[in-house]
């Protein structure tokens, strides 16, 4: 074969290029996914240091009022029971008794008491006793929790046989179309 005879456009002509795929959809589809995760990513973080110390917090102050009010369910329970311990004492009444001194060399020695007992009030002792009195009648109203019945929570509860069944054949349908159109493509 002979130099001249060698044609360049003959083979050009001949073979049209091939034809390019794009991928085009697949890095947009790439790209939404990753802006997706960076989301998911996101709403975690804001989840785990917005929500989860301010859930903290409020167990912790709920915890401080259980103990403060049942601080005060003892304290009156304590008041309670020194006014149920009380008891009326008679008062002493003065006699004029004549006391005879006689001079002595004993030196005397002068220590200050306190005679007097110191008496309640009888209104604290009846709010004691009302704040006593109620929480007895808060304590019968508790019902008591019997472990008979099973527990009805959870997806299968609320949604039933009937929906995890159509929920399957929704599945099935999206897997059948999604095969469908891999192969028509």
């Amino acid at each position: 074969m002979a130099f001249e005879d060698f044609d360049l456009n003959e083979d050009l002509e001949a073979a049209p290029p091939p034809e390019k795929r794009s991928n085009r959809t697949f890095i947009i589809i790439a790209l939404g996914l990753i802006f997706f995760a960076l989301v998911v990513v996101a709403c975690l973080a804001a989840y785990a240091l917005y929500y989860v110390p301010r859930q903290r917090q409020a167990q912790a102050n709920q915890v401080a009022t259980v103990n403060a009010q049942n601080t005060e369910v003892a304290a009156s329970i304590l008041a309670t029971d020194m006014a149920k311990a009380f008891t009326a004492t008679p008062q002493a009444t003065a006699t004029n008794t004549p006391v005879v001194a006689e001079a002595t060399e004993t030196p005397v020695v002068i220590i200050p008491t306190n005679t007097l007992i110191p008496t309640g009030d009888p209104r604290t002792a009846t709010v004691a006793a009302l704040f006593t009195q109620a929480a007895q009648a808060q304590q019968t109203l508790i019902p008591t929790l019997t472990t008979t019945a099973l527990p009805t929570t959870g997806f299968a509860d609320e949604v039933g046989v009937p929906g995890l069944i159509g929920i399957a054949v929704l599945l099935l349908l999206v897997i059948f179309f999604a095969r469908r159109l891999r192969t028509a493509a």
